[in-house]
């Protein structure tokens, strides 16, 4: 019989926050928003990674409790060491089998971590045994096939010269990424009143060096990997491909735009 596949367990913090854990705050605060929720509710942040969803749960929802579960030990250290609310507790854990009873969590969030489970059918049905009765399930994800252009460019100049970088490539590896596979998934899971949004946030880098140089850290993003298996030669000419495609303004900084899939529904 097959192994199960697993998760992808990431880890380097710098290197996460460099590349795409600063842009997580923002995008939280935004989902957060569009949620609504009322104060007072126990929350469970399913792959909290570095805490950001779980800081933005404390500043916008006055929730009541907070547990963050992740399976990477590298993230939680940094979590606990930010977030110091006495209402906030951290455990290591899979999407798949949350280690948390039945029925307990008014309000269950994934933020940015979906695509990485290797079965979220799985996952979002763990999560909808967690919620209370009458609670709220949501998650969001990249959008990665259109208006994530963070990442889009990247992808768009590395298949430019490496046609084997499309099997790299989120765009054409997460199915996730677009409305109708997510509100299949929350349906699948038995969900009510699913609702699938775009929420956009803007995305600016400092300059060039800002943009390019997270690249560069070697962490367990689907593009520092594909960087770090690549020779210099390559690099250099994705460098300056990237350099002529991005929209650099006249003071050097880079506008982006970040957009994710927010899907939410009711148990």
């Amino acid at each position: 019989m097959a192994d199960a596949p697993r998760a992808q367990v990431w880890q380097d913090t710098e290197a996460y926050e460099a590349y795409i854990g600063r842009w997580s705050r923002p995008v939280a605060d935004a989902v957060l928003a569009w949620l609504a929720l009322p104060p007072d509710l126990a929350w469970l942040d399913v792959g909290c990674g570095t805490g950001a969803l779980t800081r933005a749960i404390l500043a916008a929802a006055d929730p009541r409790a907070v547990l963050g579960v992740d399976p990477s030990a590298d993230f939680l250290a940094t979590a606990a060491g930010q977030v110091t609310d006495p209402r906030v507790r951290l455990a290591t854990g899979d999407a798949r089998a949350l280690p948390v009873p039945a029925d307990a969590y008014g309000a269950v969030v994934a933020g940015l971590v979906l695509h990485f489970v290797p079965d979220p059918q799985a996952a979002v049905v763990e999560m909808a045994r967690a919620a209370a009765p009458g609670g709220t399930v949501a998650a969001y994800v990249w959008d990665f096939a259109g208006e994530g252009q963070f990442t889009g460019y990247f992808w768009q100049a590395a298949t430019s010269h490496d046609l084997a970088a499309a099997a790299h490539d989120p765009s054409l590896r997460t199915p996730l990424g677009r409305p109708e596979p997510l509100a299949a998934l929350f349906a699948g899971a038995g969900l009510r009143a699913v609702t699938v949004e775009a929420v956009e946030v803007p995305i600016v880098f400092r300059d060039y060096d800002d943009y390019w140089l997270p690249y560069l850290l070697g962490g367990s993003s689907p593009g520092q990997r594909y960087l770090a298996a690549q020779g210099d030669g390559l690099r250099t000419a994705l460098r300056e491909r990237l350099q002529a495609m991005l929209p650099i303004a006249a003071d050097g900084s880079i506008p982006l735009l970040g957009r994710v899939w927010a899907v939410r529904g009711s148990k």
